[in-house]
């Protein structure tokens, strides 16, 4: 009788125990999402880990009370050092360490399979807990849910592309991870350099020579020049049609923005989509042009990875000066 009553007690203190490690692990706010996707199991825990005091006060109260009569059961079998070092191997062991090393590594699927004995747990000693946990809702106020800094959402990401148990490929990974970090990049780190860019001058004549130039360029826009100033932007689609008597000055699109190289990516993202313009001329501090930008460049630092076309002569621009 009295290993029947040992046993029956160790599994109460087992429970208590991994049921207050598991279910205090699931944030109420995670289940929360988890159950607006579908997941059952979250639907079942959310309903008694929204109270997430009453639970904790239930379970604790419930653990120490087990382990309190276990030990004063063993105390009453046995006698001195070997009461004390029983009661103390067996709660540790058995109450403890095994149902936490459990729990903690199948905490929803195992809390979701025994939430209806929760809730008897809960009714059961509803009276002595409910005060208790009042104080400490008023106390503390309601549970905050985790907010992640954006490495740490990087660093999620990366774990779950790593996994095989993530539903997130790599590309995916490598497309959020982008979205997340490209506003803390610049554009002087993503621009064409100066050195690099296919200006125009203003006067020059629409001819067939120049036609062709422009198509064996491989690029879409061209910044006007006069004088040194940028003054328009020539999209090589509004030479289709186009009288060749023609200059650039006649069809070219104005006006011209300009931004500073060391603007975020995320500012000049939503100035693109704002202005409608897809090409920047990018200036130092001292009104100097350095280069030009445009919506694909940033693009594709979201992307992590080139955009690339038939007509593209190379992958990275910027390469090219590098390289110089």
């Amino acid at each position: 009788m009295d290993y029947v009553v040992i046993t029956a007690l160790l599994l109460l203190s087992a429970l208590f125990s991994g049921l207050n490690l598991g279910l205090m692990s699931l944030g109420p706010h995670t289940l929360k999402r988890k159950k607006e996707l579908g997941d059952k199991q979250a639907a079942k825990v959310y309903e008694i880990r929204k109270n997430g005091n009453l639970l904790l006060v239930t379970l604790l109260l419930g653990n120490v009370a087990v382990n309190s009569i276990l030990a004063i059961y063993l105390g009453s079998i046995t006698v001195g050092l070997v009461a004390v070092v029983a009661s103390t191997g067996l709660i540790t062991l058995f109450g403890e360490i095994i149902p936490q090393a459990v729990f903690s590594r199948h905490a929803l699927n195992l809390s979701a399979k025994i939430v209806w004995l929760v809730r008897i747990f809960i009714v059961v000693l509803y009276p002595i807990c409910r005060p208790i946990s009042s104080m400490l809702d008023w106390a503390l106020g309601e549970e905050l849910p985790t907010i992640y800094s954006r490495q740490e959402l990087v660093n999620i990401l990366e774990e779950h592309s790593e996994s095989t148990d993530s539903e997130i490929k790599s590309h995916e990974e490598q497309i959020a991870r982008g979205a997340l970090t490209y506003g803390e990049k610049t554009i002087k780190q993503v621009m064409r350099p100066l050195a690099v860019v296919s200006s125009l001058s203003l006067n020059q004549k629409i001819t067939k020579v120049f036609i062709k130039k422009i198509k064996d360029s491989g690029f879409a826009r061209f910044p006007v020049m006069h004088n040194g100033v940028v003054v328009g932007t020539l999209y090589s689609r509004d030479l289709l049609g186009v009288v060749r008597t023609k200059k650039i000055k006649d069809i070219m699109h104005t006006p011209v923005i300009f931004v500073q190289q060391n603007q975020a990516l995320d500012i000049a993202l939503r100035q693109f989509l704002a202005t409608k313009n897809h090409l920047f001329v990018v200036q130092n501090q001292q009104k100097k042009m350095v280069g030009v930008v445009t919506i694909e460049d940033v693009i594709e630092e979201i992307l992590g990875d080139e955009i690339v076309d038939e007509f593209d002569q190379h992958d990275d621009m910027r390469k090219i000066t590098q390289g110089q």
